[in-house]
């Protein structure tokens, strides 16, 4: 007999009364989910996870109903990125679940922290062909920090525990939990597991020391910031450290923010393409302060071919094994520690010899200087231009003027994102969210529907190019129906632009990138929401200042974009103006 199944006649009154304290498997799921804090759980219902769904009923966490499993994990993913806890999607079996793998995928390699649960055929079914039944656990192994398949009602509370407690530790990502119909409807009386808060170990005195006399000692140091240090919010003390010491930063795609884009040490966003402006300062530097580098972003094969660099590694974790990232120091502990004790052992340094160590640093390499003034003055010259189609810059340009420094940009996958990652200037972290390891189109709307929940209060905009808009698409219906007030600008030029370009840097020629257009009005007003195609850059901005006031409607504002300046993308002449003598 199975130890979940319930009491039968011949038993003992103390059984009888254990039993009593008994709840059914998907009741206690949920009450572990409740323990962990779970706020909301975004998906789609399916017939095998309907216990689980029933149990929701009477439970504190609301669930989001989407239009699509996809959406729900990029919400989820959105979600655990500016919380800091576990965003949670729910999906059913077969289709559902790999209909929701590609976000999971998404979360996974972009370091965000996710619970992905499934539901999943009798397990008395799952070693033979039958209905739907596939193996969902393989399918997402490769996909998830760790996942497993629940058999036993009894180890629910350590199973949940489990995922979150993997899903949060550095690196985060995704995990994943699969409840089998039978399974639900049994019955265990083990509690749900509290959550402990984890203590990082403090950075080895020995190396820090160690990176404060290299830092001291080297010509041109540069602080390479990456996306640990938004995830766990050691912005401050970087700053700090980076004001304090007068050295230059650069940040990665998904470090936007961490140092803010005006700040006159900082040369903004390397990982564009070879002639990229903060590349150039990058192969001047000696010595790289690699602060929460995740190598997903950019490789350093890119930066660092010529194995010339001295690197100090500060991050949560090791660094890996990789032939063009070779750490002479590696600190292994909290970023913020380990930031913070390097600028007081560098200070200490200074007390002591007050003549040969002078913090802040005053001198500029001249390459540094070059490179600043010609990115502002780039970014400021498209200031007036009224040219229609939109120039990408201008866009980008005008979106910055209309928002708050706090107010959040959700960035979706092609040409536009390195239009965005380069030129918006970003002033505060989790501000301007680019996918940058996964780099699935289709997130920046279904993302902005969750990063609006958490943050009510801010402007919410999704720049989406018109591919990656109606790839999700149909969670207008969701954010309709949520009342949720985001923007939506869809840059659009109905070709797969980044696609064509680097077709065309390769081969001379496209093919198969272009296609045709919805009526974008019409689609908006077919779901209710506000809609404009807009026709010159001035109509763009009164838009924009509209939607902005909108309390309780999407609203999508498309705008034709000349594409034709994306070439800057690959062929930047940064490299001929910074070595030009007249300059």
């Amino acid at each position: 007999m199975s130890i979940d199944s319930e009491t039968s006649p011949g038993k003992s009154s103390s059984s009888i009364k254990n039993n009593q304290n008994k709840i059914k498997a998907s009741d206690l799921l949920v009450k572990c989910l409740e323990t962990e804090n779970v706020e909301y759980i975004f998906g789609i219902p399916g017939e095998e996870n309907a216990d689980l769904m029933i149990s929701l009923l009477e439970s504190k966490i609301k669930f989001i109903l989407t239009r699509h499993e996809q959406g729900a994990a990029f919400m989820a993913d959105v979600y655990g990125r500016l919380t800091g806890k576990v965003g949670v999607c729910l999906a059913t079996l077969g289709p559902g679940a790999t209909n929701l793998a590609t976000g999971v995928a998404n979360a996974n390699m972009d370091r965000s922290r996710l619970l992905a649960i499934t539901g999943q055929k009798d397990s008395h079914l799952l070693h033979k062909e039958s209905h739907q039944n596939m193996d969902v656990i393989t399918m997402f192994k490769p996909i998830t920090k760790w996942n497993w398949s629940i058999r036993n009602a009894k180890n629910i509370p350590e199973i949940v525990r489990r995922s979150f407690k993997i899903a949060l530790e550095e690196k985060p990502g995704a995990t994943h939990i699969e409840l089998p119909q039978d399974i639900a409807k049994r019955k265990s009386d083990i509690p749900p597991i509290i959550p402990q808060k984890i203590y990082r170990p403090t950075a080895n005195t020995r190396l820090i020391k160690e990176a404060s006399s290299m830092i001291l000692n080297s010509k041109k140091p540069m602080v390479f910031i990456g996306n640990g240090c938004i995830r766990e919010d050691a912005s401050e003390s970087i700053r700090r450290f980076v004001e304090k010491t007068g050295l230059f930063s650069m940040n990665t795609f998904m470090a936007k923010g961490v140092i803010r884009d005006d700040h006159d040490r900082h040369l903004r966003t390397i990982g564009i393409k070879d002639a990229d402006h903060a590349l150039l300062a990058m192969n001047e530097a000696d010595v790289v302060i690699a602060i929460g580098i995740d190598l997903v972003e950019y490789s350093p094969i890119s930066w660092n071919s010529k194995l010339d660099k001295k690197i100090i590694h500060i991050d949560f974790t090791p660094s890996e094994v990789y032939t063009f990232y070779r750490p002479e120091i590696e600190i292994v502990s909290d970023i913020k520690f380990a930031i913070d004790s390097i600028l007081e052992d560098m200070e200490i340094q200074q007390q002591k010899n007050p003549d040969k160590i002078i913090l802040p640093r005053k001198d500029m390499p001249e390459t540094f200087r070059k490179i600043q003034q010609e990115v502002e003055t780039r970014i400021q010259s498209f200031t007036d231009d009224l040219s229609y189609p939109i120039q990408p810059e201008k866009l980008i340009i005008d979106v910055r003027d209309a928002l708050d420094e706090k107010d959040i940009v959700l960035s979706d996958v092609g040409a536009h994102k390195l239009w965005i990652a380069k030129i918006y200037e970003t002033f505060e972290p989790n501000t301007c969210l680019i996918p940058n390891g996964f780099c699935s189109m289709g997130f920046a709307l279904p993302g902005a529907i969750a990063a609006k929940m958490v943050y009510p209060q801010r402007n919410v905009v999704a720049l989406c190019g018109d591919a990656g808009f109606l790839m999700n698409v149909q969670e207008l219906e969701t954010a309709a129906r949520l009342k949720t007030p985001i923007i939506i600008i869809v840059w659009c030029d109905g070709d797969l632009g980044l696609i064509s370009l680097k077709q065309y840097d390769e081969f001379g020629k496209t093919g198969f990138t272009e296609f045709d257009n919805p009526d974008f009005v019409k689609l908006a007003e077919s779901f209710g929401v506000n809609g404009y195609h807009v026709k010159s850059v001035k109509e763009f901005q009164e838009k924009l200042d509209i939607a902005k006031k909108e309390k309780e409607k999407p609203t999508i504002i498309a705008v034709d974009v000349d594409y034709s300046r994306n070439r800057v993308l690959l062929d930047d002449d940064f490299s001929k103006f910074v070595q030009d003598p007249k300059n």
